[in-house]
């Protein structure tokens, strides 16, 4: 028999020979196995976010003006979820900075849970709100940070805010309950309720949607974009994107729920490109009655209650009086003029006194300090003289050294023209 032969019959080679195989595939699983689900579990985590709002539903064709009626219509009067909110307009993070300026700091003798400033963090970051509503005269919104929570409750007449980081209540009335209660009035205005609800700042996907529907004209070319999946609904995507040049707006995408017309996600894009500079949008919503007990509140024992009177009287938190003579933030610009139509428009507006930057003798004579002021912005010059210019990914302004400022979602270039032509 020669050296190379088992001396085995072909049968008995052919079954061992299969399980050594076998053998070899179960060793092997042993670790391909773990390594491809962790692999898997990897990639899985990455793509949430996309497969939250991926997804390419079969819908009947829509125009886009059938869509905007459609976004129109929409009565959505009872719903709750959850929004994830991102801002990136260039700026650091301010989130923490903003409590540090209110009366008592963070968390501080003396902090209050005033809207005004606690949604103003919304500005800057991610953030991730749970809203609800029931009617006009129901609301909650709820935004989450870590461990604490902030939460702002309209109920009928009463408006609520708690910061459960500095265990502070706001209190205001809404005096417009009880007239639209018994009028039965469902019109916009109304439902505008009194001041103490915060009405600048827009934190679900509809208010965004509405806020650029609104300025929608002949400068806007406006078309359906596809379908989408978002929090598990089919939707139709909206495609908003300006017809004039020197917009700093790239493109707007409205996710627009086929089935009751209402903006589930608001994707706000530069036209610089990159991320988009406002991304809101719903990562799960219902649209059945939430439960009454939902906009319920009662201050916590030992909880700190600022009444809105106190701060609009000019009072802070701690009862002391606000320091007088002191102009506030934006007191004293007076909007002169707006220039051009639509997404290119920059408004005009004068400085206390016609000045502008101080230079560095102004600032202490110090050159470092003048250093510091001009790396704020970028120096510029024209038929208008000289300015500086600072910049988002959004809003641009330019601060000239006579005291104007001119400022809009356009360009530098677009800023410069503007002063240029107006001297």
């Amino acid at each position: 028999m020669a050296p190379y032969e088992s001396g085995k019959t072909s049968d008995e080679g052919a079954a061992e020979a299969a399980d050594l195989r076998a053998a070899r595939r179960r060793k092997a699983a042993r670790y391909v196995v773990p390594v491809t689900v962790m692999g898997v579990a990897a990639a899985t985590i990455g793509l949430v976010p996309a497969l939250a709002t991926s997804g390419d539903p079969d819908l009947p064709k829509i125009s886009a003006q059938q869509l905007i009626e459609k976004i129109a219509k929409s009565d959505t009067q009872q719903f709750s979820g959850t929004v994830k909110i991102s801002t990136d307009l260039g700026l650091p993070d301010v989130g923490g900075a903003l409590s540090s300026f209110a009366p008592g700091g963070k968390g501080g003798e003396g902090a209050t849970a005033d809207p005004q400033a606690k949604l103003a963090e919304l500005a800057t970051g991610t953030h991730t709100l749970r809203v609800a509503g029931d009617g006009p005269d129901r609301q909650k919104l709820s935004i989450l940070d870590n461990a604490a929570e902030y939460s702002l409750i309209h109920n009928g007449d009463q408006v609520w805010a708690y910061d459960s980081k500095s265990n502070s209540v706001y209190h205001a009335k809404d005096t417009g309950a009880t007239e639209r209660g018994a009028k039965g009035d469902k019109s916009d205005k109304a439902n505008e309720t009194d001041k103490a609800l915060p009405k600048d700042l827009p934190s679900t996907p509809k208010e965004f949607a509405d806020e650029v529907l609104k300025a929608s004209a002949d400068t806007t070319s406006v078309t359906v974009d596809g379908t989408a999946k978002v929090a598990g609904r089919d939707a139709y995507k909206l495609l908003i994107k300006p017809k004039q040049s020197g917009s700093t707006v790239g493109a707007i995408t409205i996710a627009v729920d086929a089935q009751n017309g209402t903006p589930l996600k608001f994707t706000l894009t530069p036209a610089s490109g990159g991320s988009a500079v406002i991304d809101a949008g719903f990562t799960s919503v219902d649209f059945s009655k939430p439960a009454a007990s939902t906009f319920d509140f009662t201050p916590p024992k030992g909880a700190k209650v600022t009444e809105s009177g106190d701060l609009k009287d000019g009072h802070k938190a701690d009862g002391s009086l606000k320091d007088q003579g002191k102009p506030s933030a934006g007191e004293g610009l007076n909007s002169t003029d707006v220039l051009g139509e639509g997404w290119s428009s920059i408004a005009v507006i004068s400085t206390p006194g016609g000045q502008g930057i101080p230079s560095g003798g102004e600032a202490g004579g110090s050159p470092d300090a003048q250093k510091f002021l001009d790396s704020l912005g970028d120096q510029v010059s024209g038929k208008f003289g000289k300015g500086t210019v600072f910049s988002t990914r959004l809003i641009n302004a330019l601060v000239t050294d006579d005291g104007k400022v001119y400022v809009g979602a356009v360009t530098k270039d677009a800023l410069v023209k503007a002063a240029d032509a107006a001297h």
